[in-house]
């Protein structure tokens, strides 16, 4: 205690009171703040048991805030710069490597020195209020009369000041394009963001007379302001948005929220000490977050997220079935991308017996994968594997506006069965097919050439592929990991395309305009609009997997894909080429069944977990889940894989 006492009186006498709080920092801060609260209720007792040192801290410390700006730390620390996304990254990545000056006379810099921890927000909030309550009750009562009255007024002038300036921000951002883009009635003068403005002036003059004011009509101001920016938020998830506008929406939001702490601060009938500790709580764990990069990300990727991933929902809603037709129009569909596979596969071994250069062989086997996929998504059939990456989104969907309840954990179960019955007519649909076409091929060029289409190095080169004991299912996870890619990406580029309105910007052309009437214009223009996400996710899912093996010889990586319909197709040309046993067939059969399971699992798992984590939802048990699911099957066995009893289901509920 001595030591302590000697220390404050120290930078007393030398009127360093930042050097003072900053000390008391790294003290509370040591051992990772494990012991801040007896430390800090160590200087409370202290300062109880020397009233004399207790007076005259009080009395510098009240000295040092009065010569402070405050309204800058209100409306900044917390807050995303106005200077957009690309600006701000740029500055945040640039204090990394070359640090700011920090002034000692300006308290935004001043916070950011005394909180510099990325954990001090963790040891500030382990300190229970009633601590920093007591001490700045403390420093109050030791403070003279004037004193407090000089902080009291000073600290209002500096809340009342930062609250007319947050209202005019709001009142501003109408103005930006952004948001007129994504809600033109924002040209209306009395917009909610307008209306507030002039409420909270209004108010802040009724302040500064102590006088009565009626927040009514200010509460329903806040209210519709709220509203606007969900309603903006969710127009941006649908109608295309950027990291600019995720980052605008988001300051948007941090502005209003900061303003209605403030006017709760500093309102004339609540201006208590305990609500000041609170907000000081706040811009100190915000000034040990001001120069990370990793939250500015967080922070302004979600509604970009969000936006992706709806559209990816969207997508999804047609890979699931819920009656007998819906499920044979899967498997017709899976069944027409089966024969567009089987021709892949052969492309694809044609390629690797004739071309040598390794460099230029993959870039031939990604693009013919690209293009092959392509042609099934524009044929309207489908790839079993590219659908998981949609369905968990629209899984995810579910679990966001159904939040709790044994009845959503109903739903849920359901909808996983839905899910799970046409991931396997899907399957059914494309392995089969590919598998028995290919065999009819292989025994036509048999037949007519004289000779096998594989070699026996051939066939033992696509059998040892399959073989799940050689590092297959490795291979197998990567390609789930390229599958969600191509989702992410599918539903990146339909963001996008929403975002610039692509379909009247290739109406309007100018080139198009020459080269094309205007009937097939509107066509091609609406045609891209809706499905240039899709052909950008299978050319990239293409590319991705035709790559990866040349990534893997050349960097000596154990990298490679398998993918279960190629595999299927490989297994039926290697079948007939090498006359294989029944033993043989079923147990190759069975490992490419594990490859695709491998590949749905993988591509699931990671859409459905950025998918819950964009849209801030949670499940909140899987084994409640799974109990439902297996409640579901007991009654109706039969409608995991098949489409009967669903009929059953359905009069259920009605």
């Amino acid at each position: 205690m001595t030591a302590l006492t000697l220390f404050i009186e120290q930078k007393l006498t030398e009127n360093d009171t930042f050097g003072l709080l900053d000390e008391l920092c790294e003290w509370l801060r040591e051992n990772q703040g494990k012991e801040a609260q007896q430390r800090l209720y160590f200087l409370i007792k202290l300062l109880k048991q020397n009233r004399a040192l207790g007076e005259k801290l009080a009395s510098q410390f009240c000295r040092w805030l009065c010569g402070m700006r405050l309204y800058p730390l209100f409306i900044s620390r917390g807050i995303l710069a106005r200077g957009g996304f690309g600006r701000e990254m740029r500055v945040r990545l640039y204090e990394r490597i070359n640090p700011s000056f920090k002034d000692e006379r300006d308290l935004r810099d001043i916070f950011v020195l005394l909180f510099n921890d990325k954990d001090d927000a963790k040891w500030i909030n382990t300190v229970p209020m009633q601590y920093w309550d007591a001490l700045l009750n403390l420093l109050r009562r030791y403070a003279t009369p004037h004193e407090r009255e000089t902080v009291s007024n000073h600290m209002r002038y500096e809340g009342l000041f930062a609250i007319e300036m947050l209202a005019i921000w709001i009142a501003a951002e109408e103005m930006e394009p952004e948001l007129m883009r994504l809600e033109p009635n924002l040209l209306d003068a009395d917009s909610s963001f307008v209306a507030l403005h002039r409420e909270v002036s209004n108010w802040v003059e009724s302040q500064r007379r102590n006088e009565v004011y009626d927040i009514n009509h200010l509460e329903v101001m806040f209210v519709q302001c709220q509203e606007l920016i969900e309603r903006l938020r969710k127009k941006g998830a649908t109608a295309g948005s950027s990291l600019g506008v995720a980052h605008l929406l988001e300051r948007l939001t941090q502005t209003l929220e900061r303003l209605a702490m403030l006017m709760d601060v500093f309102a004339s009938n609540r201006f208590l000490p305990r609500r000041i500790l609170v907000l000081t709580g706040i811009l100190a764990a915000a000034s040990a977050d001001q120069h990370s990069v990793s939250s500015l990300w967080k922070q302004s990727v979600k509604m970009l997220s969000r936006s992706i991933t709806q559209n990816t929902s969207d997508h999804g809603e047609h890979y699931i079935t819920r009656n007998a037709k819906e499920y044979w129009e899967m498997f017709s569909s899976a069944a027409g991308g089966g024969v567009l596979i089987a021709f892949i596969a052969l492309i694809k071994i044609y390629i690797g017996s004739s071309v040598e250069d390794k460099v230029l062989k993959s870039i031939l086997e990604g693009l013919n994968y690209s293009f092959g996929f392509i042609v099934i998504f524009m044929l309207h059939f489908s790839v079993a594997t590219k659908q998981p990456a949609m369905t968990a989104a629209r899984f995810a969907e579910a679990v966001q506006k159904n939040p709790q309840g044994r009845a959503v954990d109903m739903q849920l179960a359901q909808l996983l069965i839905d899910v799970f019955r046409s991931q396997s007519v899907a399957v059914l649909g494309n392995v089969s097919v590919a598998l028995l076409l290919s065999a009819v091929i292989a025994i036509g060029y048999e037949h007519y050439m004289g000779a096998a289409i594989l070699s026996s190095e051939q066939i033992a080169y696509q059998l040892n592929a399959i073989d799940i004991t050689k590092g297959t299912l490795w291979f197998a996870a990567i390609a789930g990991v390229w599958l969600f890619c191509s989702g992410i990406i599918s539903g990146f580029f339909d963001n996008r395309c929403n975002y610039l309105n692509l379909r009247m910007r290739l109406r309007e052309h100018p080139v198009l305009k020459r080269i094309m009437p205007s009937g097939i214009r509107g066509k091609f223009a609406d045609y891209m609009h809706d499905n240039a996400g899709s052909i950008m996710g299978n050319f990239c899912f293409g590319l991705l997997l035709g790559l990866t093996g040349l990534v893997g010889y050349l960097t000596g990586l154990p990298l490679d894909i398998r993918h279960v319909a190629l595999s299927s197709a490989n297994l039926g040309y290697a079948t007939v080429s090498g006359d294989l046993s029944i033993a043989i067939f079923w147990q190759s059969l069975a490992f490419v069944l594990a490859i695709g399971l491998v590949n749905l699992i993988v591509s699931f798992s990671l859409t459905l977990w950025v998918a819950l984590r964009s849209l801030d939802a949670e499940i909140n048990s899987w084994r409640k889940i799974a109990c439902c699911v297996w409640e579901i099957l007991k009654q109706r066995p039969l409608s995991l894989i098949l489409p009967v009893q669903l009929e059953n289901k359905t009069n259920e509920k009605t």
